[in-house]
């Protein structure tokens, strides 16, 4: 039965990503009367340094990250943390980090945001003791291994010290609000489910496009890659979100179950479908940046971009095809998934001169989360010259439509399940192995292929020949 944890330890606690997102995050909870009063935060890092001294650190990520409306609970989150130096690579700090956390009965959940190399000697101290036993929890910041077999070495040391129940793969994106509402669009209006399938669409769109380049992740990235990095995570559980058949309830088992056959569904990827890129010098915003190689100062096979042409193959989804786009140096940061409808089957203004354009849903990810569906409607006037019909948009922004909620990251969701045991928004081994399959099949092909990057201007919407890959197929990529 799941239990709440009345202890978090969060290793990386000096981190980037414990700066920016998770101290934040948690202060916002406790802001929000969400974490319970008992629950106590150990951070563990290589640091040295005492109690007060993390608070501190703690207190100044907090001014820097926490919007100013969600500091209410600052005096009383900081004093819930406490520290614990500790080099995860040797075992003989465990034992002082153990007694740090005091009896793992009470409820552990650890919070994993370290490098890969680190998590199988994590584990082994972590088991030498104590803290992996049946009330403790641990969630796994990505990446988990670059590939299949080493993503399945990672999850057989963690599976030799933790349940399948007790293991909480994090996908950051499925912590989004419009993410989660995508479920609720389709599984909760009538409107939609009936005509969500191969006879109604004609093609689908997810675009995560970055205007960053390296960003400080020289090392990791040239290494993944944006088929790694983005694709076989983040694009990967938004297209099994799309296409995945009504579970049988919102639980963990039902949800996943149903996103692993779509992803055991996925159709190979041929050489022809599929356009890699690395960005050169351009320009983003008005301001200059280097390209790529610069950046790394060396030459470099890694792509940066990468555009493919997906397929499902299963009785909803058969001929529909899903495109696929991630890049660094893109002209805007956007992510967002467009479920393009066909055309009706016959237009009754044809003969008055009225065009009519097939309906698009668009679901906006980031930065902004909305949702809207492009209607035809008639042009106001007299018609004397015929019928003129526009398209007209249905907006739902998310925060206008909830006034009076806060924005969450997140991690304030991710971090509150975790906590709690609620497994639903996060990864099963199954999925992650059917992704890297694909993944891998992938690689594999541009190797046999021989494909290399194609350069493109930073700021453009990548190579020209990822525009070829969708135009030769009818579609445009949505680029409003």
């Amino acid at each position: 039965m799941p239990f709440t944890a009345e202890r978090l330890l969060l290793f990386g606690a000096t981190g980037d990503l414990a700066q920016r997102m998770l101290l934040p995050s948690l202060c916002a909870l406790d802001a929000d009367g969400l974490l319970a009063p008992e629950l106590r935060i150990v951070g563990t890092a290589r640091s040295v340094m005492d109690d007060e001294e993390f608070r501190a650190f703690a207190r100044a990520a907090l001014d820097r990250h926490l919007p100013e409306d969600r500091r209410g609970a600052l005096d009383r989150f900081l004093p819930r943390l406490s520290y614990q130096p500790l080099d995860a690579t040797t075992l003989e700090g465990y034992a002082d980090l153990a007694t740090k956390l005091g009896t793992p009965q009470a409820g552990l959940a650890i919070f994993l945001s370290t490098a890969p190399s680190l998590f199988e000697p994590t584990i082994a101290g972590l088991q030498q003791a104590g803290l992996t036993g049946d009330r403790v929890r641990i969630g796994l910041e990505k990446p988990l291994g670059s590939d299949l077999a080493s993503s399945c070495a990672i999850n057989d040391a963690v599976g030799a010290a933790f349940s399948e129940d007790r293991i909480f793969r994090i996908d950051h994106y499925l912590g989004k609000e419009t993410v989660q509402n995508l479920l609720a669009l389709r599984f909760a209006n009538i409107l939609f489910e009936p005509i969500w399938n191969a006879r109604h669409i004609d093609h689908v769109q997810i675009t995560v496009a970055e205007t960053v380049g390296l960003e400080g992740r020289v090392a990791f990235y040239d290494e993944a890659g944006a088929l790694r990095d983005m694709v076989q995570n983040h694009m990967l559980q938004l297209l099994a979100l799309v296409a995945m058949e009504p579970p049988t309830s919102f639980d963990a088992t039902a949800v996943r179950d149903e996103k692993v056959k779509v992803l055991r569904a996925l159709r190979p990827v041929r050489a022809e479908d599929v356009v890699t890129g690395q960005y050169r010098a351009g320009a983003i915003g008005g301001q200059a940046v280097p390209g790529y190689d610069e950046e790394l100062a060396r030459p470099s096979s890694t792509e940066t971009f990468v555009a493919l042409r997906a397929g499902v193959a299963n009785w909803r989804w058969n001929g529909v095809p899903f495109y696929l786009r991630t890049g660094k140096r893109l002209p805007e940061r956007v992510t967002e998934i467009v479920v393009q409808f066909r055309a009706i089957p016959y237009s009754i203004f044809g003969d008055r001169g009225a065009q009519a354009q097939p309906n698009r849903l668009v679901i906006g990810i980031q930065p902004e989360e909305n949702i809207r569906l492009s209607l035809m409607a008639k042009q106001p006037g007299l018609d004397r010259d015929g019928i003129r019909l526009r398209t007209v948009p249905l907006d739902i922004a998310i925060p206008d439509a909830f006034t009076g909620t806060h924005r969450r990251i997140a991690y304030e969701r991710l971090l509150l399940d975790l906590v709690e045991g609620d497994q639903t928004l996060f990864v099963r081994r199954d999925e992650v192995e059917a992704q890297w399959a694909w993944i891998d099949a992938i690689r594999a092909m541009w190797t046999d292929a021989q494909l290399a990057p194609r350069p493109y201007t930073a700021g453009s919407w990548g190579p020209s020949a990822a525009i070829a890959l969708a135009e030769r197929h009818g579609v445009s990529w949505h680029d409003e």
